[in-house]
């Protein structure tokens, strides 16, 4: 082994370390705070029983299952989405709390910090979507496909959620300010989340809406994780998935290490 190539070993490793040390930070908190958990599992459920209940009966037309098995793959999406917004405002407090400031003192990999937050977040959607399925289970629903095709379908609604708490960690990194940070991830997500096929099929839209709602990057998710829980024809919508998934990161995650590296530096 030459020295360059130990010198890229210990530098990988290094980072890995540094990473699980934040990952580690990040989870103590939501421990520390479990108030945290339990409000990120009551928005979508409250989403899941009122679109059940009170919109189920009266949204119906373009779906060729029951509402409930239509409905749940999509919500777990839209549950990954907005669990994405944590990642902006845990940072601009962070950064208000003079947190990135010490971490900036230490020793450490740039990116572990960002990474350590969208890991940690990732942790916290997967526990909620544990809850989501289980409360879904006990309403009605049931998987269509096998367990190994519903649980691909929610690593990629995971996954999908992943790749934008980075796009979220950027735009915590360049407003700087939790409150504003929170109205604009909202404002930027809010027009996506609705206007996709979360929670009505595309074809039941206005025509000037239905090609954006049917190939934004929520609606190929969504529609991708309903045909692997669902047990319907997949085509090409796993490799679409996968492309707005590396596409989000391949954009976001050097952005939000360089917006991390000016601010630290300033």
């Amino acid at each position: 082994m030459t020295t360059q190539t130990r010198s890229i070993s210990q530098d990988v490793t290094n980072q890995m370390r540094d990473t699980t040390v934040m990952i580690k930070r990040n989870l103590l908190r939501i421990i520390r705070l479990p108030q945290l958990l339990f409000f990120s599992s009551v928005q979508p459920i409250i989403f899941l029983l009122l679109f059940t209940f009170v919109f189920g009966g009266a949204i119906t037309r373009g779906t060729d299952i029951s509402y409930i098995d239509f409905l749940l793959p999509g919500v777990l999406v839209q549950t990954a989405v907005f669990g994405s917004t944590q990642t902006a405002i845990g940072l601009t407090e962070d950064l208000a709390a003079g947190v990135i400031d010490r971490f900036r003192s230490l020793p450490m990999a740039r990116s572990a910090v960002l990474a350590g937050r969208t890991t940690a977040d990732l942790v916290r959607n997967a526990a909620v979507t544990v809850i989501m399925l289980t409360v879904g289970t006990i309403i009605g629903y049931r998987i269509g496909g096998t367990v190994i095709e519903a649980a691909l379908g929610v690593v990629i609604a995971l996954l999908f959620g992943f790749s934008v708490s980075w796009a979220m960690a950027s735009l915590g990194l360049w407003v700087k300010n939790a409150e504003t940070a929170q109205t604009a991830s909202f404002v930027l997500i809010f027009p996506l989340v609705f206007a996709s096929s979360i929670f009505v099929p595309p074809a039941s839209m206005p025509s000037w809406l239905q090609g954006f709602a049917a190939n934004q990057p929520v609606s190929v998710v969504a529609s991708t994780v309903r045909a692997l829980m669902g047990g319907l024809p997949i085509g090409s919508r796993i490799l679409e998935s996968a492309m707005w998934i590396a596409a989000i990161l391949a954009v976001f995650f050097p952005l939000g290490v360089y917006l991390y590296r000016r601010a630290v530096s300033t």
